[in-house]
């Protein structure tokens, strides 16, 4: 893979060549309708023919410039169809390929681009490294983790204060494991990897309302979930339930007890708290986790809104524009 492509010397080619080609066409041009023009005011040619060969002049002028134009629309057309996930070939374009009578000027274009498409597969391809390398070596700790916790719980002879070091091992795990979905998530470049489907956003949170029991175990705070309306969304369900995990995380760490409500309306997901203030190590809202959420909102086009109100009630508040009601 060629990082810039300027193996061949911009010498090579000659500064100002189409500006001289333009120049030459135009010329012609402009001295051929003259003689035609002439020969019509002095009766050699008939008006018609005179007409006809101002015509004839014009095409051929403009298929002139539009040959010499060629070069650029080719390129245009390279760069139009590069697609999201895909790096135009523009292994034509490098310098030792470009024709000799090529303008200075286009091949510094197409030279750099021929760069910046290598540079930009190279950091797709790093990216994808990246991303398939670390979710294998994140997860598989974490996974081992949570199973060496579950069979600790499972432990009749470990004491109390035991139990209360596994539960908070399992709750530790449970966030490592949205933390690192959420961060891999925002790793990617494009949406590759991640299924899309029609989901009801109302049976994903019920899905996931018990690890979220789970992560809250021991702590006074309580968990409820409202669904005044039912909807569907078209995207992926895994992206959806780590958004809401982040707002909830985030409700949850700014609080000392209280009540979390997690309300779904049309088109609209909420998650509130209600309760006690929160505690002073936590009294800036706008914690890692909303950070987290801000960024996922904005990479899938869902505006998050956040909203404090007098009677100690926090809101955040995600809105889908593409929403569509789900059937009964």
């Amino acid at each position: 893979m060629v990082s810039r492509g300027r193996s061949q010397p911009m010498g090579a080619f000659r500064r100002g060549l189409f500006h001289r080609r333009m120049a030459i066409i135009f010329g012609l041009q402009l001295l051929a309708i003259v003689i035609t023009c002439l020969m019509g005011i002095y009766n050699v040619a008939p008006v018609g023919a005179v007409l006809t060969l101002i015509v004839i002049i014009s095409a051929l002028a403009w298929f002139a410039v539009r040959r010499q134009w060629a070069p650029v629309r080719r390129l245009a057309r390279a760069v139009s169809h590069w697609e999201e996930d895909l790096s135009p070939d523009l292994s034509h374009w490098h310098p030792d390929k470009l024709p000799d009578p090529t303008d200075a000027d286009v091949a510094t274009l197409a030279s750099s681009l021929y760069g910046f498409a290598s540079r930009i597969d190279g950091y797709s391809q790093r990216e994808r490294n990246f991303t398939r390398d670390a979710s294998h070596e994140l997860r598989s700790p974490l996974t081992v983790i949570k199973m060496s916790a579950d069979m600790l719980a499972d432990d009749l002879s470990l004491g109390e204060f035991g139990q209360r070091s596994v539960q908070r091992i399992k709750r530790s795990t449970r966030e490592m494991e949205a933390l690192v979905e959420a961060l891999l998530i925002l790793a990617r470049e494009s949406d590759n990897g991640l299924t899309e489907e029609d989901f009801v956003v109302n049976d994903v949170l019920r899905h996931e309302l018990p690890d979220v029991l789970e992560m809250l175990e021991g702590r006074p705070i309580t968990i409820e979930l409202e669904e005044p309306a039912r909807f569907v969304l078209h995207g992926s369900p895994r992206v959806f339930a780590v958004l809401c995990w982040q707002l909830i995380r985030n409700a949850c760490q700014q609080a000392e007890g209280g009540t979390v409500v997690i309300a779904v309306m049309p088109g609209v997901v909420t998650v509130t708290h209600r309760g006690e203030a929160p505690a002073p190590s936590a009294a800036n809202r706008h914690g890692f986790e909303l950070a987290i959420a801000q960024r996922i909102s904005e990479r899938f086009h869902w505006p998050l809104e956040l909203q404090t109100r007098e009677d100690r009630r926090h809101i955040a508040r995600i809105k889908f524009p593409e929403s569509m009601p789900a059937a009964a």
